[in-house]
């Protein structure tokens, strides 16, 4: 009997140690797992919550990633909070790189190797505390503010709100650009003369009192249509509408305009103060900043010895094409032009050439992971407002939130308005199949993938723009096709050589990259180089000058990045041999979504393309439909 009874004691004991024994197991084999999970959370948050115009264009909705609560805030700077954000990145660089990857999901196994390398190249950034200028003249705050504002997109009532909580703090935000300037001026690294002049006009002109109390300037008319938005949908009353644009009109006149006329004067106590009107090269630490800069803007992690190598050969390789294509058809570079300007191209209207991409693209490109019944994504074709037009780029696209890509928006300059042909690959680069498509499709992918929302802290210049680059030259080709179908042999050929005349032009202009920031090329010399291939008007070699002075690595990131698609896809085609299809290729880049190319290259080789997922629904069926060029 006791015997028994010892048994029966026993069995319920063993059981327990049993679940003991597994639930330590799980717990132990999960902690990577969890900790993954917690640490991008927080991460996430922290970088999110002191910028609600960041998180606003990052998420529509906040709820859906965890954040339920915040007060609408504008990040301002101090060395003291620099300081403390380089230590807070330190801190998660050591947590994350304790998680053993192996034990991951791969999705998310590649996102911490993608943060591991991002939070180490921030790191070394930030030793170049006043290297940095974010008042540059062609892609500074004061130009970038006003386009974000215009475009914030309203909701809800909390949408206003926060606007309007962000328009209050702009002078506290100035106020931190202003105080940066003043030590990047101390430090003997404020921008030359010539920038600073360009940045107090922008000032001026962007934010003036009167069209402010004519009530037409375009953040008056844009906060109108998105509250008359509101209103026709019941979220908001008529009285609540008056209310806020009243409050909208107190607080440009009284906040935001004298805060860029306080930036403005700023700027001009500290003009004659920079003392190098030159590139990096000629700073203490210039050449090493440009290093950093290059793999921050590109993604490429190439020597810059190797990368003027490229360059070199893609030069070389463009410049023998062109001689080539004008022997072979009797035509010269003067014909050609005069061929060019008096081109008639078939389409004219932006969504008939936007139509047209979209069914010339589907046999060569994935097609949306939609969901069924989930409608495709809209594009809208925007003027920039006249008071943008002389600071902005020709064209850009406003990538839409994660959550939310339904509606998206490409603007166009009209004042350096492209037509034809220029028009078409303008659209191509920012449209289809270009930043839009490839923003929307790595967004519905995430979503249907439930992948880390932490990827969207991380940007990859060379990823996005040479993907839009990529694709722009793709549309060369189309317009090739669309004039052949139309029996304009002579127009196809202005087409394929404004092709390679662009990428000639591009790789020129990065090769002026590097020889100005890093091996500290003068004036003269970009006009020597510039006049030996036919560029010989001295404004021109001194606009061409002061731009990359201005931009430094921006032509890179654009043409550097394009040169490193190639590379990949060539790699794929030789890992993949007769399995290689470019539509296969295309499908691996957009889901790895925005990265840097050595792990791009690095999953490539970890990757098997036998079989292609099937797709949920067909791009020809929907025929009918920031970020710059």
């Amino acid at each position: 009997m006791k015997k028994k009874f010892i048994k029966q004691l026993l069995f319920p004991l063993l059981l327990l140690l049993t679940f003991i024994i597994f639930v330590i197991f799980l717990f132990v084999y999960r902690r990577d797992e969890r900790l993954y999970t917690e640490l991008t959370a927080e991460l996430l948050k922290n970088e999110l919550l002191p910028n609600t115009l960041n998180m606003h264009y990052t998420m529509a909705y906040p709820e859906n990633y965890g954040i339920y609560s915040y007060k609408a805030s504008l990040p301002e700077y101090s060395k003291r909070q620099e300081l403390f954000s380089h230590a807070q990145l330190e801190n998660y660089l050591y947590s994350l790189s304790k998680i053993n990857a192996d034990k991951l999901k791969s999705e998310d196994a590649y996102t911490l190797d993608l943060l591991i390398s991002y939070l180490k190249n921030s790191i070394t950034g930030a030793s170049f505390l006043y290297y940095d200028e974010p008042l540059s003249p062609g892609s500074g705050t004061q130009n970038q503010l006003p386009i974000l504002l215009a475009e914030y997109t309203f909701r809800s009532k909390r949408d206003v709100e926060d606007y309007l909580a962000i328009l209050d703090q702009t002078d506290n935000y100035f106020n931190g650009l202003i105080l940066y300037e003043q030590e990047k001026s101390d430090a003997g690294l404020f921008m030359p003369n010539y920038s600073a002049e360009k940045v107090r006009s922008q000032c001026k002109a962007i934010l003036d009192a009167d069209s402010l109390n004519a009530g037409t300037h375009f953040l008056q008319t844009t906060f109108e249509e998105r509250l008359q938005e509101l209103y026709e949908k019941n979220i908001i009353s008529e009285k609540e509408m008056t209310n806020y644009m009243a409050v909208n009109n107190r607080l440009l006149s009284t906040v935001m305009l004298p805060a860029y006329e306080a930036l403005s004067d700023a700027l001009f106590l500290l003009e004659d103060t920079g003392v190098n009107p030159n590139g990096l090269a000629h700073y203490p630490d210039g050449k090493a900043y440009y290093e950093y800069l290059v793999y921050k803007s590109t993604g490429s992690s190439r020597s810059l010895e190797d990368i003027k190598s490229m360059l070199y050969q893609k030069f070389d390789e463009e410049y023998r094409i062109l001689q080539e294509l004008y022997a072979g058809h009797s035509a010269s570079s003067a014909k050609l032009s005069g061929l060019s300007e008096s081109l008639q191209f078939p389409l004219s209207a932006p969504d008939e050439m936007l139509k047209n991409l979209f069914g010339q693209m589907t046999a060569d490109f994935p097609d949306f992971p939609l969901e069924k019944e989930q409608a495709p994504p809209l594009c809208e074709v925007k003027a920039v407002s006249e008071k943008l037009e002389p600071f902005s780029a020709p064209a850009f696209y406003l990538t839409p939130p994660l959550d939310d890509s339904s509606s998206n928006v490409i603007y166009i300059n009209k004042q350096d308005c492209p037509s034809g042909l220029e028009l078409y690959t303008t659209l191509a680069h920012e449209g289809y199949p270009g930043h839009l498509y490839q923003a929307v499709y790595f967004q519905l992918f995430s979503r249907k993938m439930d992948l880390n929302p932490v990827r969207e802290l991380m940007w990859y210049g060379g990823y996005l723009e040479g993907w839009a680059l990529y694709t722009e030259f793709l549309s060369y080709d189309y317009a090739m096709k669309l004039m052949e179908e139309k029996g304009y042999s002579e127009a196809a050929l202005v087409c394929e050589a404004g092709k390679h005349n662009r990428s000639l032009q591009l790789c020129l202009y990065s090769i002026l990259d590097i020889a100005i920031h890093y091996d500290g090329a003068s004036p003269e010399d970009t006009a020597q180089l510039l006049s030996s291939f036919g560029i010989r008007d001295p404004l021109a070699h001194q606009t061409v000058y002061q731009y990359i002075v201005e931009e430094p690595a921006n032509y890179l990131k654009y043409y550097l990045g394009y040169l490193e698609i190639l590379i990949l896809k060539e790699k794929a085609r030789t890992l993949w041999s007769t399995d290689y299809e470019d539509r296969k290729f295309h499908q691996f880049f957009l889901e790895c979504g925005p990265s840097d190319f050595e792990n791009l290259e690095k999953r490539l080789g970890n990757t098997s393309h036998e079989k292609e997922t099937a797709p949920v629904l067909q791009l020809s069926r929907y025929s009918s439909i920031i970020c710059s060029r």
